[in-house]
């Protein structure tokens, strides 16, 4: 797989670009969204681009904008140190596929760029995720569930994102205070607990299966 990096501090996309090598995928560099335009343009049929949000000369948003409105359809992940939700929204509106926010894990980046990947090979990039009859616009920020309308706060709505794109999956408290908090310790506190509680008072009341699961022993799991 071809993937165009487009990042203007030199040692991180540096490092991007080995590990990307390293899991078996051709990687081509630009050091500003300018380059990165000039890069796309140049027809190096990309499969996927990875984007810095914050770059001299031209920004990402600027940048995928700009390919977009010329009809190029080349899967985007943003990334940023920009993490609020208004930041993602004007992301993907711009045209961005994902949004991952640093400091990130490299494995969930491959993983990402690998489901973007995927989704255009056949043809289904989109913005909408599903889990059994629970539905996300990260577009619109609507959440519903068999039809009917949640309504979620700003923490609750990154807590259900992080927990649907790992559907099926046990994870821990450690991974949704790096992941959803963005702490790198553990500050001792229930935040995760309370907000656990009201989201599961949200997309689980009234049905008749629970589908956000306790792991005893190993954090929380969102079955379909």
């Amino acid at each position: 797989m071809r993937i165009l990096v487009v990042e203007d501090d030199a040692e991180a996309a540096s490092a991007m670009c080995r590990g990307l090598a390293e899991a078996g995928h051709a990687c081509t560099t630009a050091v500003d969204g300018v380059k990165g335009l000039e890069a796309a343009r140049s027809g190096g049929g990309f499969d996927v681009m990875v984007v810095d949000r914050m770059m001299p000369n031209m920004d990402g948003v600027t940048l995928v904008q700009t390919l977009r409105r010329e009809g190029d359809n080349t899967p985007v992940l943003f990334l940023s140190a920009l993490g609020e939700i208004d930041d993602r929204v004007k992301g993907l509106q711009a045209g961005g596929d994902d949004y991952l926010v640093k400091p990130y894990a490299f494995a969930e980046l491959i993983a990402r760029v690998d489901a973007l990947a995927r989704r255009r090979e056949t043809g289904s990039v989109h913005t909408l995720l599903k889990v059994g009859e629970l539905e996300m616009d990260l577009i619109s920020r609507g959440v519903s569930r068999a039809g009917k309308a949640i309504d979620l706060q700003p923490r609750e709505f990154q807590l259900l994102e992080y927990l649907m794109r790992h559907a099926g999956q046990s994870v821990t408290r450690t991974m949704l205070l790096e992941e959803v908090w963005h702490y790198h310790f553990d500050p001792q506190t229930n935040v995760i607990d309370v907000h656990i509680s009201r989201l599961r008072s949200k997309i689980d009341k009234d049905f008749d299966r629970p589908m956000l699961q306790t792991v005893r022993g190993a954090g929380y799991r969102l079955d379909g």
